[in-house]
């Protein structure tokens, strides 16, 4: 009897022995099966990936051109190295004369595109959102630069700024002192310096915050940002504006002035620009132009748009450059738009 008992626990125990190592088995080749599967999918992936070639052309806004020449080298170098990606910094209104008669496929702007612009693209049957799409790429701050030695300006409201840039205001040859804005400051000239007409930034200035109102005619304009921030770093006595970015990269030479807006001095900087941040009354939008046509014709155009909209484009670059990157959700439904594309 007790050997039949006995046999009955060997028994017992070859069965739990053997459905563990079935279970084993299985277990040993779900895992197989799942690795199998992945490293499939990710063939699969690899091999899906086309790899394009062939010239993407990029001009317009300076103020821009840091951000998409840095979200170029970084596509061609990651994703795309046989595309060639060229970016030029001709100015926003020189780059929309390249773009309107399709020179360019995408087209940098510091400034939303002016309706006669979009009069000229439909003369070239072109329509804003179905041959062109507007994408706003960061938020600007418009930056006032002084040089290091000046050590009275620092801080400056928003009204005494825009005041000291309007012809006639203080003096009818607009020959302004120092001490004009202020008594206790020096009775010396102030030298206005900034960028050319062929600037967004120039427009967004004159049109946004001079409301269109003459700018002094001592105002001594520049085509190069270079060019603004030598003539600044060597006069004591001169004020310049343009993007942060610019600033940015030149802190070494140049302090920002601290505009007070209402509510005390606020310094330019990435967490203080955006439309509801302090910075708010100097801040703008940048933007990118597509040429839809363009995107649908060449892959590598398409392509790269998509880069530049995609989590390691203009969202993850921006800060880098001296802008303050827009919401999430912006970016994904442009990119949702532009994978819709055929």
């Amino acid at each position: 009897m007790k050997q039949i008992k006995k046999l009955g626990l060997l028994i017992v125990a070859f069965v739990m022995i053997f459905t563990l190592t079935a279970c084993g088995a299985s277990d040993d080749q779900a895992t197989e099966a799942t690795t199998a599967a992945a490293g499939a999918e990710t063939t699969a992936a690899t091999e899906a990936k086309v790899e394009l070639e062939g010239q993407v052309i990029v001009d317009g806004s300076g103020t821009v051109y840091p951000l998409m020449a840095n979200i170029a080298e970084n596509y061609m170098t990651e994703v795309q190295p046989s595309v060639s990606v060229q970016v030029g910094r001709a100015g926003s209104s020189a780059g929309f004369k390249k773009f309107i008669p399709g020179e360019t496929d995408l087209s940098d702007a510091s400034r939303k595109i002016k309706d006669e612009e979009v009069a000229q693209l439909e003369e070239k049957d072109l329509k804003m959102d179905e041959n062109v799409m507007e994408i706003k790429l960061a938020y600007d701050g418009l930056t006032f630069v002084i040089n290091k030695e000046n050590t009275w300006a620092a801080e400056m409201t928003q009204e005494e700024i825009i005041n000291m840039f309007l012809s006639g205001k203080y003096k009818e040859n607009d020959v302004v002192l120092w001490s004009d804005i202020r008594a206790e400051w020096p009775a010396e000239e102030v030298k206005f310096y900034g960028p050319n007409e062929n600037h967004g930034t120039y427009e967004f200035f004159y049109e946004g915050v001079l409301k269109k109102e003459a700018m002094v005619t001592t105002a001594n304009l520049q085509q190069e940002y270079s060019t603004l921030v030598d003539l600044v770093s060597k006069d004591k006595n001169a004020i310049a504006f343009f993007g942060f970015g610019y600033y940015v990269n030149n802190q070494d030479k140049l302090q920002a002035v601290k505009v007070d807006f209402g509510n005390g001095p606020v310094a330019p900087e990435l967490a203080t620009i955006g439309e509801d941040l302090p910075y708010a009354g100097f801040t703008r939008l940048v933007y990118t132009y597509l040429n839809l046509d363009y995107a649908k014709e060449k892959p590598q155009v398409l392509d790269f748009a998509k880069f530049v909209v995609s989590p390691e484009g203009a969202a993850k670059l921006a800060g880098d450059n001296g802008f303050a990157p827009l919401p999430s959700e912006i970016y994904s439904e442009y990119l949702t738009k532009l994978e819709s594309l055929k």
